[in-house]
């Protein structure tokens, strides 16, 4: 017999399998001997009181086994001798995109500027190391994206575009832990998210499909308004470059970071938008402290509950402020993607173990707030503050930084908490030097925030700057039937860089949505290839 439960119960209830059946015993009337396995289908904690409880909803199995699969499996036929469609970037976007293409019939090639995953993590390495960024492999450039170091976080709102469901089983498949089946936030842990990645690409390239690194598009191919392939360059470790050519209709799913891209594209005037972003800093606490305000407890977050989590958001002077991408036991990592460039961004392993939280802390920007009609200008002002930050990091990829007090306060801060950015911090009058619109607003929420969660405001908490690639700067313009780009035919924009996602989930929803739209276009097109050759 198989019994579904509502429960509300104690951390340490819901700690393991052991303890829940023992409750299940007691609570619902059950013989423990009786119960083979339980299975939580969903998962979240209510800590909104002193007394912290876990809302479970779990699968009873009595007096039998579990026979059916943890998650939903997909399968992936061979498509080598299939039509092929280009997928431009291997982040969750391209990837997703290149797995729903072969479910379809039909073979992806998978052009990522950057390193594999595995590569790709050597050169992260150096630059704490070297104080310099690899312009094609760094957090932003190689495989699995923006995202495949930034804690593989898989909660999303965006829940009409796509199945969250499936995308969560598609990486369960390819190795992540069922957990995220049934957790609230759902993560993965930049530690673990690499060899997910890399079971992803072997589905792609053991299906027929292809996956090319250091591949880097330079142009469309473009006939009579029909986007038919585009030209790229391989470039060797020797610096010798191959000129290759790919023919096809193209995903495009660069990610937010691609500049270079948006810059081609508005130089071949491909019909595209300014968008509004969101710009601050990353706000890095001790994690013990967040457990403490989270919890209500001073001892944190003790044996049975995971490092406390926030979330917070507010209105100052007409814009939105909040906070972003929050990191529980994280770090704090240098996110460049170029030279003359400090980036920042947040990432925690699968345990969450570290002394630190961080999350970006940052206020809403809208094209209207720019002067002038540059269609790039969000981006050009993005590009500004980085290179401010530079210039205050004294020109390497020491980040400047301030205790969250004496920026609310206006003051230099004479030393600085220890943090977990490995490049170094200097200190620097963040309040003096930002944009100012930016600076007033986050200084305002900062004082609602202390006051929504006493203890959050403090001299413990350092702000490091800047945060700035919390989305694409520009939306590439489609029809939203055939999500096909509004002039040119066979090109379909994708996921964040082109300005419709936000996050991991939200991007492989889209990258899926495109693949479905690029099979029905392909399908189009060989069907006038037959009237023409009937003819």
């Amino acid at each position: 017999m198989i019994q579904e439960y509502q429960l509300r119960v104690t951390p340490q209830t819901a700690y393991n399998e052991q303890n829940i059946k023992a409750f299940l015993a007691r609570d619902k009337g059950l013989d423990a001997r009786t119960i083979h396995a339980v299975r939580t289908l969903k998962k979240s904690i209510d800590a909104r009181h002193r007394d912290i409880y876990i809302n479970l909803k779990v699968r009873v199995y009595i007096n039998e086994e579990p026979t059916d699969d943890v998650f939903v499996r997909t399968e992936y036929a061979d498509v080598s001798s299939a039509p092929a469609v280009i997928v431009v970037g291997a982040g969750p976007g391209g990837f997703f995109a290149a797995l729903r293409l072969i479910e379809l019939g039909l073979r992806p090639i998978v052009l990522e500027r950057g390193k594999s995953v595995r590569e790709r993590n050597k050169d992260l390495s150096l630059i704490s190391k070297t104080q310099k960024v690899n312009p094609e492999s760094n957090y932003c450039f190689g495989e699995g994206g923006a995202g495949a170091n930034s804690d593989g976080k898989l909660y999303t709102r965006s829940k009409k575009r796509g199945s969250v469901e499936k995308i969560l089983n598609v990486f369960c498949q390819h190795g992540a832990s069922p957990a995220i089946l049934s957790d609230a936030h759902p993560h993965i842990g930049t530690d673990k998210l690499p060899k997910v990645i890399e079971n992803m690409r072997n589905t792609i390239r053991s299906c027929g499909g292809e996956v090319y690194f250091q591949t880097k598009m330079t142009s469309f191919i473009i006939d009579s308004n029909k986007v038919i392939g585009v030209r790229a360059k391989t470039v060797f470790e020797s610096d010798i470059q191959i000129e290759k050519v790919f023919h096809g209709p193209v995903i495009l799913a660069t990610g937010h970071s691609a500049r270079d891209v948006y810059r081609y594209l508005a130089e071949s005037k491909v019909e595209m938008e300014p968008k509004g972003i969101a710009v601050g800093v990353r706000l890095e606490h001790p994690s013990q402290l967040i457990d403490q305000i989270q919890y209500h407890n001073k001892t944190g977050r003790g044996k049975y509950l995971p490092a406390a989590e926030y979330s917070f958001v507010t209105q100052a002077r007409q814009r939105g402020v909040y906070s972003f991408c929050m990191c529980p036991g994280g770090f704090v990592i240098p996110s460049a993607s170029g030279p003359r460039q400090i980036v920042t961004n947040g990432m925690s392993t699968a345990n969450r173990g570290s002394k630190w939280s961080n999350s970006g802390m940052v206020v809403q920007v809208n094209p209207d707030d720019l002067p002038g009609n540059d269609l790039l200008r969000m981006l050009t002002f993005q590009e500004r503050m980085e290179q401010d930050a530079w210039q205050q990091g004294n020109m390497r990829q020491t980040a400047p930084a301030q205790r969250m007090t004496d920026f609310v306060n206006k003051r230099l801060s004479y030393d600085l908490p220890s943090s977990s950015y490995t490049p170094g911090l200097i200190s620097s009058p963040l309040h003096f030097w930002m944009p100012p619109f930016v600076t007033i607003r986050l200084q305002e929420a900062f004082q609602t925030f202390g006051k929504q969660a006493h203890g959050f405001l403090t001299k413990e908490a350092l702000m490091i700057a800047v945060e700035t690639r919390t989305s694409s700067p520009v939306r590439i313009l489609r029809e939203p039937d055939t999500l096909m780009h509004l002039r040119l035919r066979g090109l379909f924009p994708c996921g964040e860089g082109a300005g419709y996602a936000g996050g991991i989930v939200s991007a492989g929803m889209d990258g899926e949505r495109c693949a479905e739209m690029a099979k029905l276009y392909v399908e189009a097109s060989l069907t006038d290839i037959k009237k023409q050759i009937m003819k």
